[in-house]
């Protein structure tokens, strides 16, 4: 397993990872199969969306502070995160994405971002290739 440290720079956030995650195949030598990506937090996920428009990523920014605003009188975790919590849930911590060619099979626009909504920190991916 391989693990990938993303450091955040706001508090919410999408961050392109999908060279970092590239780089990391060629090292193992990947061939083709299946790459699990983990993120074991509670504040901060996965995401595969498109990567070459930025206002995509603020745009769903947006809308998940609009769905899950933070500081709502109602939240009751004692951190004062909830929206967080709540936000890395809707999104996930985990995807199973394909590799051919020693790289991520993605569509034309596609990039996988870490999703933060906690930061700005220090953030961990996993990475298992599945040969297949």
């Amino acid at each position: 397993m391989r693990e990938l440290v993303v450091p955040t720079r706001a508090r919410e956030e999408l961050v392109a990872i999908t060279a970092e995650v590239n780089s990391a195949l060629a090292e193992v030598g990947a061939g083709e199969g299946s790459l699990f990506l983990y993120s074991p937090h509670t504040t901060a996920g996965l995401v595969v969306q498109e990567g070459a428009d930025p206002t995509v990523a603020r745009d769903l920014l947006l809308w998940l502070s609009r769905l899950v605003p933070a500081g709502r009188p109602e939240f009751q975790h004692l951190e004062g995160n909830s929206d967080a919590h709540i936000k890395t849930a809707l999104v996930g911590n985990s995807l199973l994405l394909p590799v051919a060619g020693g790289r991520l099979r993605l569509g034309t626009w596609q990039e996988v971002f870490l999703a933060e909504f906690d930061g700005p920190r220090r953030r961990r991916v996993w990475l298992r290739l599945i040969p297949g």
